[in-house]
C-alpha cells in the first residue's frame, strides 16, 4: 500500500510539472505571436535630415498610399552628363531608413539612374507600423510617384535588399519594371524564420510571409540576383535557390568572403550590377 501512494505522489508531481511545462510553452508561442513583428522590423523611426543636405540636387518627395498614409521618399536625379533616362526605385532591408542608403543612391546617380529611396510606414518619420501588405501598398504608393515624375514602371528598374526583395518581388508582379535586382533575396520569410529560430514552429506562427521565391519563378522581367558568400542573416543558399528559380535570370554575383551587412553589399558591386543589368536589356 505505501508503495502505491508513493507513486501516486509521483505520477500528480509529474502531471504538475508537465501542465506547468505546457503553461510555459504556451505563453511563450502566445507572446512571439503577438510581438513577431517587432523580430521582423527593426525601423529607424527618427526623422530624416533634408534630401539635399544629404545628397545635393536631391529633394524632398511625398507618396499618397491606399489606406491615407503619407509617406516621405528621396529624389535623387541623374548626372546630367551620364543620364540614362530611367529610374531605380530602391526598397532598403527590415532596419534603419532611407538615409543609411546615401551611398548606394550616390553611386547609382553617378551611373546616370534617377533613383527613388523609399522609405517604408513607420521608418524615417514616416506614420504608421510595417507588415506585409503595408509595405506592399508603399511600394505601390512610391511607383505612382516615380510615374508622375515621368518613370513608368517600363522606364524603372527595381531593386530589392533583403526584406526589401519581397517588397519589389511583389510589386513586379501587379506592375512589371524594366528590370530587376535582388541583393541579399530569401525563397520566404518562413525559411528565413528556421533558420534563425530552429526551436519556433515558424511556419505556423508568421503571419508576414514574402513569398519570393515563388514570384521570382513567374517574372517575366529580367532579373540579377546579388548574394553574400558568407551571408548568416539571409543564408547564402536561399539567395542561390532564388537565382536557380529565375527563368530570366541575367546574373548571378556571388561576393566571396562578404557578410550581410558588409559595405561591399551596398557599395561599388551592387551598382555594377545594376549598371550590368540595365544595358543588359
Amino acid at each position: 500500500m505505501p508503495s502505491t501512494r508513493r507513486r501516486q505522489r509521483w505520477v500528480r508531481r509529474l502531471v504538475r510539472v508537465g501542465v506547468a511545462l505546457l503553461a510555459v510553452v504556451a505563453v511563450v508561442l502566445v507572446s512571439v505571436w503577438g510581438l513577431q513583428r517587432f523580430l521582423i522590423y527593426f525601423p529607424d523611426r527618427s526623422p530624416v535630415p533634408p534630401a539635399s543636405e544629404v545628397l545635393p540636387g536631391a529633394r524632398d518627395v511625398t507618396a499618397t498610399t491606399a489606406d491615407g498614409l503619407e509617406l516621405g521618399a528621396w529624389l535623387v536625379p541623374a548626372d546630367p552628363s551620364a543620364d540614362r533616362d530611367l529610374a531605380v526605385l530602391f526598397a532598403h532591408g527590415n532596419g534603419g531608413n532611407r538615409e543609411g542608403r546615401a551611398d548606394v543612391a550616390r553611386g547609382l546617380r553617378e551611373q546616370g539612374f534617377t533613383v527613388l529611396l523609399m522609405d517604408y510606414r513607420g521608418y524615417g518619420g514616416n506614420p504608421g507600423r510595417p507588415s506585409e501588405e503595408g509595405l506592399a501598398l508603399d511600394a505601390l504608393a512610391m511607383s505612382d510617384l516615380l510615374t508622375q515624375e515621368g518613370y513608368p514602371p517600363d522606364r524603372v528598374v527595381y531593386v530589392g535588399e533583403s526584406l526589401g526583395t519581397g517588397v519589389v518581388a511583389r510589386l513586379a508582379e501587379e506592375r512589371p519594371p524594366r528590370a530587376m535586382l535582388l541583393r541579399s533575396p530569401f525563397t520566404n520569410l518562413v525559411d528565413v524564420g528556421r533558420a534563425q529560430y530552429p526551436i519556433l514552429p515558424v511556419g505556423v506562427l508568421l503571419r508576414d510571409r514574402y513569398e519570393v521565391l515563388a514570384r521570382v519563378a513567374d517574372a517575366t522581367v529580367p532579373v540579377t540576383v546579388v548574394r553574400a558568400e558568407q551571408d548568416f542573416i539571409v543564408p547564402s543558399e536561399l539567395s542561390a535557390r532564388v537565382a536557380a528559380a529565375a527563368p530570366t535570370l541575367v546574373e548571378e554575383v556571388v561576393l566571396r568572403g562578404v557578410g550581410h551587412n558588409d559595405p561591399e553589399m551596398t557599395g561599388a558591386p551592387l551598382v555594377d550590377a545594376v549598371v550590368r543589368l540595365a544595358e543588359a536589356v
